[in-house]
């Protein structure tokens, strides 16, 4: 027998003679860690930071090819130097410029994005000046609203509704803790409009740029010193800028020529319209339309404490009054609610699985006092396990209460098996139940955790996507592996030394189990061979399930939001998209499933980012919770696609997906499939595209199959004859100068009324510049003060221009995307993709992926490297806790044959090899080899004739194994049957377990004793 003066033995000991002592100090750690509970946030997920850099750039009403030449090309040079940047990737729209830096996850993002903003200041010196300034950041999941409020009015109009917003209610939101931003979306400003008449300009001798500079140089205060008095000295400041708009319009406007009348004034020749600009998009929660609000939490704060917070300081106001009764602010996505399901199922599947599992010691020890000293042991467990979560600044989420959840039989396990040996012990009536229990099987629990540790740690090293999600779920298990260990070596002991003898009652149920088990393994020993023989035949007709079966990322979750995206003929009048989609919110709200309609028509909607197009639209569709509704979001989707189709719509189309998860992105394209075609005729490319979507619609399992270059507009284009524009005195550059005020907004001042500042918009009225003949018309002035018609020195001709222009490694390209079919999985459709699209790409020409292959292979390799890497830790600590080889290695053949459950598992309920399928294989490389570890160390502690060791050895260790296991199993049923929402990522990883370890007694009970007679010479102590 081992030495029995080891540190666990120790504290074994001193904890069964100091029962007072520690049941104080579980008690301090029980009240630590409820308050280090108080402290963990509540969010859906862990906080993820992708390593990307975003950099933005706005020019409002530039084509995009002339923002991809002017601005795109030159971000794209100057910022790909970057260091460790490993990507480059723009989009290119009218009036916006967006290019995305890619880097190696692990990046320090931080100082890339200091990296990247001493780039950009570089850049700056060479684009255009007329541009807004750059904006840069780098991409945050929890950049998404965790709030969003519609915000309307029946009695207001919209203008009135946007004031009282901005004024009253954003000022009393944004000052809340934990509130990052409080963005304003939808609305309408008030701004100065001046509509100059240009025929009294042209016959005054005035531009209009002339006319925007005499405004701007007018609008200006100036510091002029200090005037030294006494006793102090005084700042001088010369006022200029205008206060009321009566102001304005009495400017003096001086002549270039000299006529009667040498000044005039502004009113004079400009219409000055004291307005509120158009809004860019309408905005409508169930119906009606108002104004959206979008409320931003800071990186680490509490989704829900922030949501919270906002909903009770509405509650607030409007108790005070100090929100109008005609005023209604209705939350139209909040992502606290869909948390709230998701912690609270978790919670739900943690406390049954823990309730579960101690019923199923009451059953096996037969006795209340026994399950009560698990029950004090298992809160314990789970407090020590919160302190070390707050301690590494972890948060409750899906991730971490499905790791407690998964770990519910693994907090109970070693406490089980010590508490066993005790129980065993006292009934045995031996004087020291305690020291000779622990003698027992205290190296065997220690052994049990640090293999469960060698299996799963390793995950805490992984980079990627994979590292971000699993790593807090990863620690979770760990802590509380590590406390379940420390419960069982101090309180277990403390409290069962106090149990009498006579705790454990006659149990002929398992008496007569043990008896039939004992007989069965006698008779298998005969012929250890054939054992062998049956579980190398039965791994042999499962293992190729694990490459034939479908195979995805990440399981998908029915957060129960639809989204129904409608795209028409590009230049469609706003009103006609307006009525297809109030036709639309109509039939919807018309669905029982049905919580609310959110809709963004005539474009789209991020925080206060509009991007204004009247030919798109789109709708989030809220189901009722899982709970309420009968049919999954994936389902009632379908159903409503041939509902739509119904509509009597001409060129519109619609389309409809199931929003993914939050905040986790698999791949840089925009939907769950697409591939890129990179070339440099745009025209081929378009060809190339249709090509592409006409052959995936054949491949099964997608929908939407769509590409980015369908989108095409109208341009009008000035082609400017510059030898007739020489010979008249024009160059280009005054062209462009006299043009571009007539054509597009111009802000020239502000008029600062009240101390608010009201922007000042000069432009042609539009009406007056509504044909290409108006254009031709428009009179310029040459450097000999002379008038010439634009017709006389420009061709003005309409042709087809790129709504967007996408470029990756500085080329363009066009994207093909389509969405998933529900419960096909990514590998097949890939495989199915690349099959009817051989043959298509001529020469010069390539197509890839977006990402998600990339994704789905690294995620392959990650977890064959991690069940290597977990094969060889295991093989290693048990190697050194038995200084031998031989026993590690009888143990070790409990791990592949318990795949054989696994496998059976997947294919009885058809499940789709994910990483959480995989993290399940992991674990079970450190759990698998828990009752076998426990089984030949009894055997080893036996003096008998190696036969009757193996049997007496598992005729003792038959109960603790099935109380170690079952009780897991037992755990992790709520989990396994996936009730409520957030449940789907971690239910496959149940499954995987329960399967896995459901198999494993066949393992432990039968395998490992064949394996050990054949594999251990005759004396049963020799190692």
């Amino acid at each position: 027998m081992r030495r029995s003066t080891s540190p666990a033995m120790a504290l074994t000991l001193w904890s069964a003679a100091h029962p007072v002592g520690i049941s104080m100090m579980m008690l301090a750690v029980w009240v630590l860690g409820w308050f280090a509970l108080k402290q963990l946030g509540i969010n859906l997920l862990p906080h993820l930071i992708y390593p990307e850099i975003r950099v933005r750039v706005t020019d409002a009403g530039v084509p995009a090819s002339v923002m991809e030449e002017k601005v795109t090309r030159l971000l794209e040079e100057q910022l790909g130097v970057t260091e460790n940047a490993i990507s480059v990737e723009s989009e290119t729209t009218e009036g916006r410029s967006t290019v995305n830096l890619g880097f190696p996850y692990g990046t320090d993002i931080d100082l890339a994005l200091r990296d990247a903003s001493t780039r950009l200041d570089r850049a700056k010196r060479f684009l255009p000046r007329d541009i807004d300034p750059p904006t840069i950041y780098k991409r945050d999941p929890a950049q998404t609203a965790v709030l969003e409020l519609v915000v309307h009015s029946p009695q207001r109009s919209l203008a009135d509704t946007s004031e009282w917003v901005r004024e009253q209610l954003s000022p009393w939101l944004v000052g809340l803790t934990g509130v990052a931003a409080v963005e304003i979306g939808g609305d309408v400003v008030r701004e100065i409009q001046i509509f100059p008449d240009l025929l009294r300009l042209y016959a005054m001798g005035l531009r209009i740029d002339q006319l925007a500079y005499a405004i701007e140089q007018e609008n200006q205060d100036h510091g002029l010193g200090l005037l030294h008095s006494d006793p102090a000295s005084l700042p001088v400041r010369l006022v200029g800028r205008w206060q009321t708009v009566e102001e304005l319009k009495q400017l003096p406007i001086r002549l270039p020529v000299k006529t009667t009348q040498s000044v005039v004034y502004l009113a004079d020749v400009a219409n000055i319209i004291d307005h509120h600009s158009v809004p860019q998009v309408n905005v409508r929660f169930n119906g009606i339309q108002g104004i959206n609000l979008a409320i931003q939490k800071q990186p680490t704060a509490n989704t829900v404490a922030v949501v919270e917070r906002v909903l009770h300081q509405l509650a607030w106001l409007k108790q005070k009054n100090m929100i109008p009764a005609d005023i209604q602010v209705n939350p139209v996505k909040n992502q606290a609610t869909y948390v709230h399901h998701a912690v609270n199922n978790a919670q739900w599947a943690m406390f049954s699985g823990a309730a579960l599992a101690m019923l199923m010691v009451y059953l096996f020890l037969g006795h209340w006092l026994p399950t009560l000293i698990i029950g004090v042991a298992l809160p314990l467990a789970l407090a020590l396990t919160f302190i070390l979560m707050a301690a590494a600044d972890l948060s409750l989420n899906i991730m971490t209460l499905g790791g407690l959840a998964l770990g519910m039989g693994m907090l109970v396990d070693s406490g089980i098996v010590m508490l066993e040996n005790i129980t065993r012990q006292i009934q045995q009536g031996h004087s020291q139940p305690i020291k000779r229990a622990a003698a027992e099987v205290n190296n065997a629990i220690t052994a049990s955790t640090a293999t469960n540790l060698a299996a799963i740690l390793p995950f805490l090293f992984i980079s990627g996507l994979v590292g971000l999600l699993f790593r807090e779920l990863i620690f979770t298990l760990a802590a509380a592996s590590l406390a379940a260990w420390l419960v069982a070596m101090t309180l277990t002991p403390a409290l069962a030394k106090q149990m009498p003898a006579q705790t454990q009652r006659p149990q002929p149920v398992m008496n007569g189990l043990r008896t039939a088990y004992v007989g069965l393994l006698a008779q298998t020993l005969k012929r250890p061979w054939w054992v062998v023989l049956v579980f190398v035949l039965g791994l042999s007709q499962t293992a190729p399930l694990f490459w034939q079966q479908k195979q995805d990322f990440l399981p998908n979750m029915d957060e129960g939001v639809v989204e129904v995206r409608l795209r028409g003929t590009v230049g469609m009048p706003l009103t006609e998209m307006d009525n297809a989609v109030r036709s639309i919110e109509a039939l919807l709200r018309q669905q029982p499933e049905v919580a609310s309609v959110y809709s963004v028509v005539g474009g789209s909607l991020f925080g206060r980012s509009q991007s204004q197009a009247s030919h798109r639209s789109s709708l989030t569709v809220q189901l009722h919770p899982q709970a309420v509704r009968a049919v999954t979001a994936q389902a009632w989707m379908d159903k409503m696609k041939k509902t739509l189709r119904t509509l009597d719509w001409v060129g519109i189309e619609a389309r409809l997906s199931v929003q993914g998860i939050r905040g986790i992105r698999l791949s840089r394209g925009d939907d769950d499939f697409s591939l890129r075609i990179q070339g440099k005729d745009r025209a081929v490319l378009t060809d190339l595209a249709e090509q592409f979507v006409d052959k995936l619609n054949q491949v099964n399992g997608l929908r939407n199959v769509h590409h980015s270059n369908e989108d095409n507009h109208a341009e009008l284009q000035i082609v400017v004859n510059r030898w007739q524009a020489n010979a008249l005195g024009l160059s280009l550059d005054a062209i462009h100068r006299q043009l571009k005020p007539l054509l597009r907004p111009e802000q020239v001042g502000d008029v600062l009324e009240h101390g608010r500042s009201v922007p000042i918009k000069l432009q042609a009225l539009p009406s007056s510049l509504s044909s290409t003949q108006d254009l031709a018309q428009l009179w310029l002035q040459n450097n000999r003060n002379e008038w010439v018609r634009l017709g006389d020195v420009a061709q003005i001709e309409w042709l087809a221009a790129p709504v967007a222009i996408l470029r990756d490694k500085q080329q363009r390209y066009v994207e093909v995307s389509a969405s998933l079919v529900e419960g096909v999985a990514l590998k097949q459709v890939l495989d199915e993709a690349q099959r009817v699209l051989q043959g298509i790409v001529p020469p010069s020409y390539v197509y890839y992926d977006a990402g998600i292959s990339e994704t789905l292979r690294q995620g392959q390799n990650t977890h064959q490297m991690l069940i290597a890497l977990a094969l060889f830790l295991v093989f290693a600590v048990m190697a050194i806790q038995y200084e031998s080889l031989r026993d590690p290695l009888v143990i070790l053949f409990s791990i592949p044959f318990s795949l054989i459950g696994v496998a059976l598992g997947i294919r009885f309920l058809d499940l789709t090899l994910t990483m959480p399928v995989w993290l399940g294989v992991i674990m079970l490389i450190g759990m698998v080899v828990n009752n076998s570890l426990v089984l030949v160390d009894t055997i080893k502690q036996q003096t008998l004739p190696r036969r009757v060791a193996i049997l007496t050895a598992a005729g003792l260790r038959l109960r603790p194994i099935l109380m170690t296991t079952l009780s897991t199993l037992i755990g992790l049923t709520p989990l396994a049957l996936g009730w409520g929402e957030g449940t789907e990522m971690l239910q496959p990883l149940a499954i995987t377990l329960i399967w896995g370890l459901g198999f494993s007694l066949s393992v432990s009970l039968l395998l490992i004793p064949a394996v050990y007679l054949i594999l251990t010479p005759q004396s049963p102590s020799s190692s």
